[in-house]
């Protein structure tokens, strides 16, 4: 049976992608090894599932039917810019949500329908959008500096009404990201 790379992913709207790349633009300012996300790969995930059997898909698919039933759309608000494990031993740059209870519902009930499947629980699930990888610590006071200056900077609201189960295939491009299933809230 083939497997499959996949995940479970909030889209962003166009409009506050385009705020987004503003903002990684401004840190591709740094003279830094970072890795940037292409803004078409930029998404909130909600589960990554890693490479599972094709058949597991309808599994995840029902799985989240049912838990979907019990949610309506929600609004976000993209604020704030972070690090990975934490800001003086930056691997990851992202891009957050602010404090949103719906979110939280929504990806606890989903983890643990999902955990029931045999996945593992999130530990402390954080709601981010990558916007960077950070391969090495050249320049890293600058790249902080741009972290504090986005730290409470506001993209914007927007409206999650679907999410998207993806397919992830690995090139040494980086990767390329399909639509396995929309599901609306």
């Amino acid at each position: 049976m083939d497997k499959i790379r996949s995940f479970l992913a909030i889209e962003v709207e166009d409009s506050l992608l385009n705020k987004i790349y503003d903002v990684e633009k401004d840190f591709k300012t740094i003279d830094a090894n970072i890795k940037y996300v292409p803004t078409k790969n930029m998404h909130f995930t909600l589960k990554f599932f890693g490479n599972i059997d094709e058949d597991m898909v309808d599994k995840i698919s029902d799985s989240i039917e049912k838990v979907l039933k019990n949610h309506k759309p929600f609004e976000i608000d993209i604020q704030g810019s972070g690090a990975f494990p934490n800001e003086n031993r930056i691997k990851v740059i992202w891009i957050g949500i602010k404090n949103n209870s719906e979110l939280k519902s929504l990806q606890k009930d989903l983890d643990n329908s999902f955990n029931k499947l045999g996945f593992k629980l999130e530990r402390n699930y954080i709601s981010h959008l990558t916007i960077g990888r950070m391969k090495n610590a050249k320049n890293k006071n600058l790249v902080q500096d741009k972290i504090k200056k986005y730290h409470d900077y506001e993209i914007g609201k927007m409206s999650v009404s679907s999410i998207v189960l993806k397919k992830s295939t690995l090139t040494p491009q980086g990767p390329i990201y399909e639509n396995i299933k929309r599901f609306e809230l």
